[in-house]
């Protein structure tokens, strides 16, 4: 049962309400809003507004907490989950802790939540709401100044979107044509080529033969002259002693020629003949023999001279030598120039006339086809330039394609970070060094009921025995396009902080809103 000292308190707090309700028709501590739930029923009750229960409208706010959600004392600090609504006019209402209520410290800019007479609360809601209104002034007006940067942004990013799909348009017509041109060139170099390519064929085949021939008439004059050589004795063989007598014929390396290791040479003969030594010999010599260095002229005069020269005579005349020719039999002819002494005789000929011709015919046909292959590229690429631009998501109205391909910067005392719009954010140290990546554009990443205020760049370089790196780019409005900071809120997790005009929204209008409802 109450007490008689709490009967005397319930009574003072009623003749208070009742002037009070008087006066604004609510308890203390309820909101205009609010007022209607706080009305006496026609029995003098009041149900919490939880439904939990009803109690005597005398209950209210008579400082004993009868409802489980406290809504039975909206003046009093006896609920503890309470509610103590501070009107403030002039100023922004408010809501505190009904636990703050009467506890000696001024909540309410009014005043009204210290009525115990413990502390005496000034009124400066006036104060408040003026500098309120004042600042709100400010935002307003930078607001409705980005706002108007905004709608311009926004008209370009319209009109180019409407370009792009123009254009686009125009490309892929100007791409059907020209991919039937590429066709038909690429047929029409293809039948240049075939011709071409049986012309510059034969000139090789005769030309590659010619080397051979030649190749091989070197071979034989090689031989020839090896023959000589080993043939000290001048009878028209090879035989063991004369191989014996060239010490590079020393398989085993000892410094000494035997006459096994001759035998191997001479593929276990005793001599072979000039046509033996060049067929079967001579190609598995040619690589080990070492021709003779080249001895000095004798003295002027030397009677030997004479005698060495009649015997190198009869020497060359003993020697037979293979039929060389300049043609190849059952071939064309081929015309080529005998090289001169100016000209490498193993650089091939010039084409004939003929070919020549239907080299230009391929040239000119391969040239007609790349032109017009190469453009085809070109508006392929700018096809798919066009169609990534279109399928991005620049806002509701466009408005953030002004920021593509635009790079902003912010440094601080350890690194310079930077933020590239719909494409990557990065950092790298202030005094040099490498780049990291932070992150390629995700998406945007705002909450539901506001979806254009966060950017997510994500799978950037990977951190040491951790996530990849990523980073949140969280947009405010602003008259410039400016990178604000940067922050780390979670490992190799960024945030950062840019404002621009693409952000800011058409301004509400009036003045501060200092809850009309209680004015």
């Amino acid at each position: 049962m109450r007490t008689l000292h709490t009967f005397f308190i319930i009574l003072a707090q009623l003749l208070c309400s009742s002037i009070t309700n008087a006066t604004i028709g609510r308890p203390r501590g309820v909101s205009i809003s609010m007022a209607s739930l706080y009305q006496p029923a026609e029995d003098s009750t009041f149900t919490c507004l939880d439904g939990s229960s009803k109690i005597p409208y005398e209950y209210v706010n008579d400082d004993y907490c009868d409802c489980n959600d406290g809504t039975d004392e909206p003046g009093t600090s006896a609920c503890p989950n309470g509610k103590f609504h501070c009107t403030n006019a002039g100023y922004v209402p408010s809501n505190i802790l009904s636990s703050r209520v009467n506890d000696g410290v001024c909540d309410c800019c009014d005043g009204t939540d210290e009525d115990a007479g413990r502390i005496e609360c000034v009124n400066n809601c006036k104060e408040l709401g003026k500098k309120l209104r004042e600042e709100q002034d400010r935002t307003r007006k930078l607001q409705q100044e980005g706002f108007e940067k905004q709608k311009t942004f926004s008209d370009e990013g319209k009109r180019v979107h409407e370009e792009k799909i123009a254009r686009q348009a125009e490309v892929e017509k100007e791409r059907e044509t020209l991919e039937i041109t590429v066709k038909d060139l690429e047929t029409a170099k293809l039948e240049a080529e075939s011709p071409e390519t049986e012309a510059k064929d034969k000139h090789q085949k005769a030309w590659d033969e010619l080397k051979a021939e030649k190749q091989a008439k070197k071979e034989v004059e090689a031989a020839s002259l090896a023959f000589k050589d080993l043939d000290t004795n001048g009878d028209n063989s090879i035989d063991l002693q004369e191989i014996i007598a060239h010490p590079e014929f020393d398989i085993d390396s000892n410094g000494i020629v035997s006459e096994e290791e001759a035998k191997e040479h001479l593929e276990d003969k005793e001599s072979v003949d000039y046509d033996t030594f060049t067929n079967d010999i001579w190609p598995h010599v040619k690589d080990i023999y070492k021709k003779p260095t080249t001895e000095e002229p004798p003295p002027e005069g030397d009677p030997s001279t004479e005698a060495r020269g009649e015997e190198a005579q009869t020497e060359q005349q003993t020697v037979p030598t293979a039929p060389i020719t300049d043609r190849i039999e059952g071939e064309p002819e081929l015309i080529l120039d005998k090289p001169s002494e100016e000209k490498d005789e193993d650089s091939m000929p010039e084409y004939d006339e003929e070919t020549k011709k239907l080299i230009e015919a391929a040239d000119e046909a391969r040239k007609n086809y790349d032109e017009a292959n190469s453009k085809l590229k070109e508006l392929d690429n700018e096809l798919s330039s066009i169609k990534s631009y279109l399928e991005q998501d620049y806002g509701p109205n466009r408005e953030y394609a002004i920021l593509q391909d635009q790079c902003f910067e912010y440094t601080d005392r350890e690194y310079t970070y930077k933020y590239c719009p719909f494409s990557k954010g990065s950092q790298r140290p202030k005094n040099g060094g490498h780049e990291t990546s932070l992150g390629n554009w995700g998406n945007w990443a705002g909450p539901e009921n506001d979806k254009y205020s966060v950017q997510l760049y994500e799978k950037g370089q990977n951190c040491w025995n951790g996530p990849d790196r990523s980073v949140k780019v969280h947009l405010k409005c602003g008259l410039e396009h400016r990178l604000l900071s940067s922050s780390e809120p979670s490992r190799c997790e960024y945030a950062f902080e840019f404002e621009t005009p693409c952000r800011c929204s058409q301004p509400s209008g009036g003045t501060a809103q200092a809850a009309h409802d209680e004015l």
